[in-house]
């Protein structure tokens, strides 16, 4: 982790929040390979449109495993502060996890920032949730067996989506929440203690929300800061995944207590000695590899599924 932060120093490219959404986009997609793990090959991988409340077809990509139906599915959020991040930033990562999971996994392009402000980003991925869950099976899913998940913005997203699925009676068997955001106001101790030179730094998050809220109000909606919801029993069993020197990891792990406080299974792994966006590191970073591993565990048990062979 060490390697790759001198690595980043030595290359000094511009912060992305000295640039325009636009740019930063552009920045964002250049670098998001660079230290990926190899591309995995599927025998499935189909682009889609989801159809949002106001008739925006949603592009989206389908990855599946293996061609025999039905194959229960995971609905994936990307990260990127709402602002940046597309379904192809998160390709290799939706493909692996496909792949050591035995499972379908979705991943959205939702609408983002500053063009789609809040609560665009949250209307969407709960679309996409409640499409899959009434049209996926013509797309040979099994709509009786899913999860949601992403990381970071997108796995604010997911928890999100999960109270709104807990509310409308849809079934999940998991969130998957990859250091996702939770709290309002970036005030816990971890958003000052790691708030320069580890990758997410508090000038990009305060730049990335500048984009996605439109008032201070907002910001105390449960849908941008899943800390405030009034009550989350009865949500879906989480699997938290977290990094130690990252910004968001006290509001995870404050996360994490709210959920198990209000009697939701919970699994918490705090990766040691990394930081925010590591699980995109895995040719330079084991912890990545461990991580990849560990999430499609909790899927596969969440699931009922196998690893693809």
């Amino acid at each position: 982790m060490r390697d790759v932060l001198r690595r980043m120093r030595r290359a000094n490219r511009p912060h992305l929040h000295t640039l325009s959404a636009q740019q930063a986009r552009v920045a964002y997609e250049a670098g998001a390979g660079v230290l990926e793990i190899a591309k995995q090959a599927l025998p499935r991988v189909e682009d889609i449109r989801i159809a949002a409340r106001d008739g925006t077809a949603l592009p989206a990509r389908l990855y599946a495993p293996s061609t025999c139906a039905p194959l229960p599915v995971l609905l994936y959020l990307h990260g990127g502060g709402f602002t940046i991040g597309s379904v192809a930033t998160h390709d290799v990562l939706c493909r692996q996890l496909a792949h050591l999971a035995g499972c379908a996994v979705v991943s959205l392009d939702y609408r983002l920032a500053p063009e789609h402000q809040f609560p665009t980003a949250i209307n969407d991925a709960w679309d996409a949730l409640q499409w899959l869950a009434a049209h996926g099976d013509t797309l040979g899913l099994d709509t009786q067996r899913m999860a949601v998940g992403g990381d970071s913005a997108g796995g604010t997203l997911a928890a999100a989506c999960a109270i709104l699925a807990r509310d409308a009676g849809l079934s999940l068997q998991l969130q998957l929440l990859i250091y996702p955001g939770t709290c309002a106001h970036q005030d816990t101790d971890s958003h000052f203690r790691y708030a320069h030179a580890l990758v997410l730094e508090r000038e990009g998050i305060l730049w990335f929300f500048d984009q996605y809220v439109r008032n201070d109000a907002d910001r105390e909606d449960w849908r941008f800061a899943p800390l405030l919801a009034p009550d989350v029993e009865g949500v879906a069993p989480a699997f938290l995944c977290l990094a130690e020197l990252d910004p968001l990891v006290d509001e995870g792990v404050q996360y994490a207590d709210m959920l198990r406080m209000a009697g939701v299974p919970v699994d918490l792994e705090i990766y040691k000695g990394v930081t925010h966006e590591f699980i995109k590191m895995g040719r330079a970073i084991p912890e990545a590899r461990q991580a990849h591993a560990d999430m499609a565990a909790a899927l596969r048990a969440a699931l009922g599924t196998s690893p693809t062979v």
